[in-house]
């Protein structure tokens, strides 16, 4: 074989496998933000009322406990009305989309708030309790696994989302999401959340009913959040609104 036909015989090797990389890349990719699309699923449905708890534990072994009733439309609305404890009864928090608000009774309009703030206090901060879905906020790629579980790294699609970077544990057919860790743009670890006992919530809906989050930049603290009902439900546009705040309670 002369020189210049071995030459092009190497070439063509080359490219050959260069297309092969890049096509398994994009295939990667692909089947990450699917899997991640598939956990959004089968956490919530796209419409839906639930009521929660968070309880949050300090070091001194001191807890307080809140009480929501939680609706959420589509991939970018969700609202919440504060049950308990009494002094925070008839409050409520609206997001939309990266927009989010707190009402509070008897003051004349609600107050913005920001995602990485926390008004119950704890280790959850407001875009924890929240939560809208994955697939909307961040691009995901394979990052590892076992026989048993996949994981992956979750980007952030924009500098306004609460973490710039998740690691998120989840079953090989991506019915369960088992832990996200979340991290600044630093590589700093902020929190860690494990999501457990699993719950059969009915229509076929079954999930970790709780999510137990620490921080090591809150040494001793834990706070809990536990899903008591989750209900699929139409919702009008009209109560993720901030003149529909104070008039949550209307759809329980």
């Amino acid at each position: 074989m002369n020189i210049e036909l071995r030459r092009n015989l190497l070439m063509r090797v080359f490219l050959a496998v260069l297309l092969f990389v890049l096509a398994s890349g994009t295939l990667s990719a692909q089947d990450a933000n699917d899997l991640l699309r598939r956990i959004d699923e089968s956490l919530l449905p796209n419409s839906y009322e639930a009521y929660r708890t968070i309880v949050n534990e300090e070091p001194n072994g001191s807890k307080k406990e809140f009480s929501f009733f939680t609706i959420k439309k589509g991939k970018d609305k969700i609202a919440m009305l504060y049950l308990a404890p009494a002094s925070e009864k008839g409050r409520a928090t609206l997001r939309v989309g990266e927009n989010m608000w707190l009402y509070i009774p008897n003051v004349n309009k609600p107050v913005r708030i920001t995602s990485l703030q926390s008004v119950t206090g704890g280790v959850f901060n407001n875009a924890d309790i929240m939560q809208l879905e994955y697939a909307e906020e961040y691009n995901a790629s394979l990052a590892g696994g076992s026989d048993e579980e996949t994981i992956l790294d979750l980007k952030a699609k924009s500098p306004t989302v609460a973490y710039d970077r998740l690691k998120m544990w989840v079953t090989k057919d991506g019915t369960s999401l088992r832990k996200v860790e979340a991290y600044s743009a630093s590589g700093m670890l902020i929190k860690t959340l494990e999501f457990k006992q699993m719950k059969d919530f009915g229509n076929g809906l079954v999930r970790p009913s709780i999510i137990e989050t620490y921080s090591p930049l809150y040494k001793g603290y834990r706070s809990l959040l536990t899903y008591r009902s989750i209900k699929s439900r139409s919702l009008p546009d009209e109560a993720f609104t901030l003149n529909f705040m104070g008039r949550l309670g209307s759809l329980r």
